[in-house]
């Protein structure tokens, strides 16, 4: 019997579905059906079958040979017909039936009139084994048709669809093939066609590169994959194929057909937990095209989140304080953090959150009076029920920000986070013992709602310092403008890690301080 293993190759972000409702809660009725599916030995077999109303896309959920009481009306009844194997994979057979609705209606999909999913490729001589396919079967609805679809995967030879040529239907797939590098192939067809699958060929394909590091996540294995993103939306939205897989650091290539791609990664911790997932915006590639995507560089540190004035509060939300830079959106890990807010010297309101395990992570203050407040938050890295790899860098953060605030005033605080981004560093986010290291300094701010009035204002000046003793002693590092970055020279211990500190002066008389402790290695 095949047991169906986790892959990343055909795990994708899950669509917002519509409402899916089961047999027992469907709404009385003048209608009911029934579906029945036969394997391709002819036998019944046990499916789930999705219906869906023709054309307000509302789905139902019932077991195959079960009536369900339906409106009447016009229907797609679809299935993965799924028959294990003692000696190989089982087969999958996709199917779906556009079905009229009135009184008591029966329905068969047959696994039997399925047509073996092929895909064909110009592979180089170091793949060796077959292509996994991943397909769909959808509702052709014009918003989101995979949200509307059922899914198989398979190797090549145990896939299967049933062909209608109805225009209701789309069917997409995605077949993958592993060597030295991937190669993964996506196609999209209005019906299920005659002879499912496609012809493909290396030079038509665009390239992926993927390089993750180590060192900065919180656990060491990292899988790695893209999501097919088509931007008109269609079957093959969000079926995935994996590109590398194991202990970072590593590198791994991708090529694929062009078009728009997720990239994404998963980091799972050493008791097999999966701890973390990022998703950096999306790469469309052209035939042709070579692309990079970085996955765990050096420094890890707050991506967006800024503190606000609004209804008379003063408002954090610590969501993204230790996040991956080079994922280019907003994301990062759990952590657990200690907030405070002050005027004067005096505690306003001081508040311990988490947002792991937790529904409201939200610091909110109320202020009475205009004036400078202070905001300071002291954050670690927070995930219990697992170990963190030993040294693990961007451990913890604080921010420690001066601003102007009055309750009667909803703006988004004049403050800044830093971006610091070392170079030459290895794979495991190392710079050489007693060398120098150049470290890129970006003072960044954005909006944070459309609600909340977003201020210009420009970073008068930067100044960074640099530890090698955990924070008990800085150094000032020699700051050079350049454009709209700085850039620092650090002077590198002869072991251990650097803690890096920054402090911005801003147009409106604020400061923000950000430190990033254990920022890089030393090996």
């Amino acid at each position: 019997m095949r047991v169906r293993r986790r892959s990343l190759a055909f795990v994708g972000v899950a669509a917002l579905a519509p409402l899916l409702v089961s047999a027992a809660s469907a709404q009385a009725a003048s209608g009911s059906l029934t579906v029945t599916t036969l394997g391709r030995h002819g036998g019944k077999v046990a499916t789930t079958v999705t219906v869906v109303a023709v054309p307000s896309g509302q789905m139902y959920s019932v077991r195959s040979g079960k009536r369900i009481s339906l409106p009447a009306g016009r229907y797609i009844a679809m299935t993965d017909i799924y028959e294990s194997a003692a000696d190989g994979p089982g087969t999958d057979t996709l199917g779906a039936k556009v079905v009229k609705v009135s009184g008591s209606t029966s329905v068969t999909l047959d696994a039997r009139k399925g047509k073996a999913v092929k895909a064909s490729l110009d592979t180089p001589a170091d793949v060796t084994g077959p292509a996994e396919i991943a397909a769909r079967v959808c509702y052709a609805d014009d918003d989101m048709p995979s949200a509307y679809g059922v899914s198989g995967w398979n190797e090549a030879g145990s896939l299967y669809a049933i062909p209608n040529s109805s225009k209701l239907l789309q069917f997409g797939f995605l077949a993958h093939w592993s060597g030295n590098d991937s190669y993964a192939v996506v196609k999209n067809t209005t019906g299920v066609p005659a002879a499912p699958g496609g012809s493909f060929k290396r030079s038509g394909l665009a390239t992926m590169r993927v390089s993750v590091r180590g060192g900065t996540q919180m656990g060491r294995q990292v899988e790695t994959g893209l999501q097919a993103q088509p931007k008109a939306g269609d079957c093959t939205s969000d079926l995935s194929a994996g590109v590398g897989n194991d202990i970072a650091p590593y590198t791994a290539t991708a090529h694929v057909t062009p078009g728009t791609w997720q990239p994404r990664d998963d980091v799972y911790a050493s008791n097999g937990d999966h701890v973390s997932a990022d998703f950096p915006k999306v790469r469309t590639l052209k035939t042709g095209q070579t692309a990079t995507q970085s996955f765990g560089r050096a420094v890890w540190g707050p991506i967006h989140h800024l503190p606000k004035v609004w209804q008379k509060s003063v408002y954090f939300v610590p969501d993204t304080l230790i996040g991956d830079p080079g994922v280019g959106a907003i994301g990062g890990d759990p952590t657990k953090e200690t907030v405070v807010l002050s005027k004067g010297g005096t505690t306003v309101k001081k508040k311990t959150l988490t947002n792991w395990g937790s529904s409201d992570s939200t610091f909110a203050a109320r202020i009475r009076s205009a004036g400078w407040y202070r905001l300071t938050v002291d954050a670690h890295r927070h995930r219990p029920g697992i170990t963190f790899p030993a040294g693990m860098l961007s451990s913890r953060v604080t921010l420690d920000w001066r601003f102007k605030a009055d309750p009667a005033k909803a703006t988004v605080a004049t403050v800044f986070l830093t971006r610091f981004l070392p170079t030459g560093l290895n794979g495991l986010n190392q710079a050489a013992p007693d060398s120098t290291t150049t470290v890129d300094v970006s003072a960044l701010r954005s909006a944070q709602d459309p609600d909340t009035k977003f201020t210009k204002v420009t970073a008068k000046s930067v100044r960074v310092w640099s530890s090698a003793d955990g924070g008990r002693t800085w150094k000032a590092a020699p700051v050079r403008h350049s454009g709209s970055t700085w850039q620092a020279s650090v002077r590198n211990p002869a072991s251990g890690a650097v803690a890096l500190r920054s402090e911005v002066t801003d147009s409106a008389g604020g400061r923000s301080t950000e430190t990033i402790y254990r920022a890089y290695a030393i090996g």
